[in-house]
């Protein structure tokens, strides 16, 4: 009996690249790694070999070296600041961005010359992705560039660096999968697809970043994969980025004899990750400087932020240093007596990291929402809790029936209907196995913090503990399952289902007489269902709505990471505020045949989810016949409003 599903259901073998690139495109770090999709024919159940592309990059002025990592900085340096010759890279004397470990250097003792975190403004619905606005905060007299920008900049290096490497093979001509977390909604799913055709690629896939380290740990062990695993199990992948704490269960089934994987839930989308760690780093040394009777000023802690990531992973790797120092910057010899110095140790790293973000916590322990000022700077929706721990026992709680259509024993459907009611009582998912991604667990006391405080919770639910997989590179696991993802597109290998990571709805006004004071009901009619494939439609089997042409109207759009069971259909009369989270709302005049403005036509609605995971809605006329007119209403990435096209 084979245990290894060849992945031919919903997926489309690809003609015409030689390579697969797979491109982590991380909020601290980028990787681009590479499968030869023309290699020999690999004897069954061996996976293909997966290469890290070695990238040039500044380090510093005029100096160039290969890392296999490109830090996601970019660096608005003053007109005076470098000399002519300071950028030259192998494939220009001028680049048109300073991006890399030269960018994070000087952002160092330049802070506010430094674009940071330019993925997670990217999924930042509260403010125009497109718009110059980073450096935040910065004076005026600094350059300005947008989050779209910054990820197109990055994409832009990869892309030369390959190109001067491959020079046979071009960028553009490759198979290439970008990776995303899979709390991503569709508005920045379509925002990293532009930034993606804007660095000319052309044959572009999305794949969610815990998918990818699932997928990564798949290549990784070869035939041995299948021995950490048995049918029954549910995978729970923790990643944590330099951004994001992304989360998702996997479960093992059994199909026509053979082992299949199936993506059965996503957390949502939670800003915690390693920038909330460097900055507690940053004030850690800053409050042994003050016991000094040393004060700093907000710019200076913002600068040893950088050298605080630093820090911690020189500190967090397996080799022997045990104290890095940090220098912090002065604008001047009379300030503070001149630059000061202090030191992180292992152990203060350790104990920082372990205890502010890793608490031991009961399961029922949700995170906690702290008062808020009225007033507050412009700035990243941050988690307002720190433990990670807490906001995975919220994700176990709410993803308690995640598995109820593989016959989990432990589903309780009066619980689901309230995800969070039954937490005291030990009602969550139970995972047998725990994959980790992400450099900050490369802590042996963070992993074994991680892993108690889990099997704790496990332990008093009357569960096994979950066994820990091994066997994926933390730092380079995203980009290598990227890239094995892309050989698995052939029809080859072990292909993780998916599809959408949330049922999505659209609102549907209740038509009744008007009511003073009171506005008509509104149902939820789902329109993707939970797990509908890229690539696919899906349409209501009966229904027709009114839609009014011709002037101003709003739609209203929900998702919901719980509502599984939900088919293309169902709709909703009511619900709770964790069972359906509205989307920003999207207004639009869609085109009418004058002069009928205002006019309600009787339409069919289709959605269609495209090759990237993004959303359309297509609304019919029913009465048109094969000329029927078509409207299509679709996530307009410049405002987070709609874009509508009449056909």
């Amino acid at each position: 009996m084979s245990d290894i599903m060849t992945a031919t259901e919903g997926s489309s073998p690809v003609e015409g690249p030689r390579y697969a690139i797979g491109i982590d495109l991380g909020t601290t770090n980028s990787v681009l790694s590479y499968v030869d999709l023309q290699q020999p024919d690999l004897l069954p159940g061996e996976a293909p070999a997966v290469h890290i592309l070695p990238i040039p990059q500044l380090v510093a002025p005029g100096s160039v070296e290969d890392l296999p990592q490109l830090p996601s900085f970019q660096y608005i340096a003053h007109e005076a600041e470098l000399n002519e010759g300071d950028l030259v890279l192998p494939w220009t004397n001028q680049p048109a961005a300073i991006v890399g470990t030269i960018a994070r250097q000087l952002g160092q003792k330049t802070p506010m010359r430094l674009v940071a975190s330019a993925k997670s403004w990217l999924c930042h619905g509260g403010v125009d992705r497109h718009a110059a606005f980073l450096p935040i905060g910065s004076p005026e007299e600094v350059s300005k560039t947008s989050p779209l920008q910054a990820t197109y900049q990055y994409l832009c290096h990869l892309r030369d660096a390959w190109n001067q490497a491959q020079p046979e093979h071009p960028f553009a001509s490759q198979a290439i999968t970008v990776t995303i977390p899979a709390s991503f909604d569709p508005v920045a799913r379509e925002l990293t697809a532009e930034a993606a055709g804007m660095a000319g690629i052309e044959n572009l896939n999305l794949l969610e970043e815990p998918m990818a380290a699932v997928y990564s740990w798949v290549q990784s062990n070869g035939e041995e994969w299948r021995s950490q695993v048995a049918v029954g199990d549910v995978i729970l992948v923790v990643d944590i980025g330099g951004g994001t704490t992304d989360l998702s269960l996997v479960a093992v089934a059994e199909e026509d004899g053979s082992l299949v994987l199936n993506r059965i839930a996503v957390g949502e989308h939670i800003l915690l990750g390693g920038d909330n760690m460097d900055l507690a780093l940053a004030y850690r040394v800053k409050a042994k400087l003050a016991a000094e009777g040393k004060e700093l000023a907000g710019w200076q802690i913002q600068a040893i932020t950088q050298a605080c990531r630093d820090a911690k992973e020189a500190l967090l790797s397996d080799n022997d240093t045990e104290a890095v120092p940090i220098v912090v910057p002065s604008r001047g010899s009379k300030l503070l007596g001149g630059t000061l110095r202090a030191e992180l140790t292992r152990q203060e790293v350790s104990e920082t990291l372990v205890e502010g973000f890793f608490a031991s916590v009961a399961v029922d322990e949700l995170p906690r929402q702290t008062r808020r000022s009225a007033l507050t700077q412009r700035g990243l929706p941050y988690a307002q809790d720190p433990a990670v721990t807490r906001h995975l026992a919220a994700f176990l709680s709410r993803q308690q029936g995640a598995n109820s259509d593989a016959g989990a024993e432990d589903f309780d459907p009066l619980a689901a209907a309230d995800p969070l009611a039954g937490a005291a009582a030990h009602s969550f998912i139970k995972p047998t196995a725990i994959l980790l991604n992400g450099g900050v667990l490369k802590a042996p006391r963070v992993v074994e913090r991680l892993q108690a405080v889990i099997n704790h919770w496990l332990t008093e639910a009357d569960a096994a503990p979950a066994k820990l997989l091994s066997g994926i590179d933390l730092d380079l696991a995203v980009a290598r399952g990227a890239s094995y993802f892309g050989h698995v597109r052939q029809g080859k290998g072990v292909r993780i289902r998916g599809g959408l990571a949330h049922a999505y709805y659209v609102g549907i006004e209740s038509s009744m007489p008007a009511v003073p004071g009171m506005e008509p009901p509104l149902e939820a009619l789902c329109i993707a269902p939970f797990g509908m494939e890229e690539g696919t439609e899906a349409a209501p089997e009966s229904g027709e709505f009114g839609l009014v042409v011709g002037e101003p109207v709003h739609f209203r759009f929900f998702s919901s990471s719980t509502r599984r069971q939900d088919a293309v259909g169902a709709r909703l009369e009511s619900w709770s505020d964790d069972e359906l989270v509205e989307l920003p709302e999207i207004q639009v005049t869609l085109p009418a045949e004058e002069p009928r403005a205002g006019e309600v036509v009787m339409v069919r609605l289709v959605a269609r989810v495209t090759e990237v995971g993004t959303l359309a809605l297509e609304a019919v006329a029913v009465d048109g016949g094969a000329e029927a007119r078509t409207w299509k209403v679709e996530l307009d990435v410049r405002n987070t409003g709609a874009a509508s096209t009449a056909e």
